[in-house]
């Protein structure tokens, strides 16, 4: 087994006393002060992840867009420069390669993987390669900090001369932070207005060492993997490995909304066309617990004493104060106040379909 990577961001999470786990090959930490105080931080103020992990590949050549546009199940042609989109990968029959984001910047596209994924999908997209395409694995030439929550903005500004309130919600900018070339974006995985920044990594401590300078006035604090999981899962965004894989098609996992049917041949639209005719047999909806426990992945999901399925992702709620989580039941079940039971150590919860997401507060733009 090879020795887990480590970003250029360590040394100052070991210094923040963060527990350490391996994620996807590398040493991310999972937790600075405790979950539950960082997921609150990011939901009342804001908060400083490294997500170097992730993939980042570039994609090159007078056919880049034609090939995106092959590969991914959103329309390329519709993004403008420095626009940022969400998308899939899938395989012919419809299973999920992977979800990403794809940036359209003004010679060549940004394609941002997950992180547990990014080998597979360098070589998937690497297979299918045509035409005028350079791809590029830039993955271990680029530091990506997440700057994310309510007051991520006032953070940013005192590092950038970019007007920020023109950046909307999924687009880009290139420009300096804090004296730092970079590319910068407003997407997020957390529900929570934020940035993103990719950079060189020669500038890791510096960069971070001025947000976390920025952002005292706001009680800024670091935030693990811990935060970000029920962060996400407060919104139900997906994460691939749970509740989207290669079993699942993005009609069933409710991403029909990033798969434009109605647009040129792309990998697995015939698959996701012929199911869309068929209907589709099961759905992930989202629960949440009517009593105090909370679920995990794989626990049951019965009905009348029945499996009918099973959790993708559960926790606890910091936000809400309660057990939430995904999982795919058959259609019949899906409907928003569908009383159901989640198994736990062998006792049945009552839950109850709702619609997503649980934490409606939310500030992204």
């Amino acid at each position: 087994m090879a020795e887990p990577k480590k970003t250029p961001f360590y040394d100052l999470h070991v210094k923040n006393k963060a527990k350490m786990i391996e994620f996807a090959g590398y040493l991310m930490p999972i937790q600075f002060k405790g979950i539950m105080e960082e997921h609150r931080k990011v939901r009342s103020s804001v908060g400083l992840f490294d997500i170097t992990h992730m993939g980042e590949f570039e994609v090159w050549g007078k056919d880049a867009e034609s090939f995106i546009q092959k590969m991914t199940t959103n329309d390329v042609l519709r993004l403008a420069p420095y626009q940022v989109q969400y998308s899939c990968m899938c395989y012919e029959k419809g299973g999920i390669v992977d979800d990403l984001l794809v940036y359209r910047l003004p010679d060549h596209f940004l394609l941002v993987v997950n992180a547990a994924c990014a080998e597979k999908d360098f070589k998937w997209l690497s297979d299918h390669l045509w035409g005028d395409v350079e791809l590029k694995n830039v993955s271990d030439q680029t530091a990506l900090l997440a700057l994310q929550g309510p007051k991520a903005e006032q953070v940013l500004k005192k590092l950038t001369d970019r007007n920020l309130s023109d950046l909307r919600y999924y687009w880009a900018s290139w420009g300096e932070v804090n004296g730092v070339e970079m590319i910068f974006s407003r997407t997020g995985y957390t529900g929570e207005d934020g940035f993103e920044l990719y950079f060189s990594p020669a500038y890791a401590e510096i960069i971070w060492n001025a947000l976390i300078e920025a952002g005292k006035e706001f009680d800024i604090q670091p935030v693990g993997l811990g935060a970000r999981d029920s962060l996400r899962l407060e919104m139900k965004y997906m994460l691939y490995g749970n509740d989207i894989d290669q079993t699942t098609n993005p009609l069933e996992a409710g991403l029909g909304w990033v798969v434009k049917l109605d647009k040129d041949d792309f990998v697995g639209k015939e698959a996701i066309l012929s199911l869309k005719q068929k209907g589709i047999k099961r759905k992930l909806v989202a629960f949440e617990l009517m009593d105090k426990a909370f679920p995990r992945q794989h626990y049951q999901i019965q009905k009348d004493g029945k499996k009918i399925g099973e959790v993708t992702s559960g926790t606890f709620s910091p936000s809400l104060n309660k057990g939430i989580g995904l999982g795919y039941v058959p259609v019949e079940y899906s409907k928003i106040g569908t009383e159901l039971n989640i198994l736990i150590r062998g006792k049945p919860h009552k839950a109850e379909v709702i619609k997503p997401p649980f934490y409606k507060n939310f500030t992204h733009k």
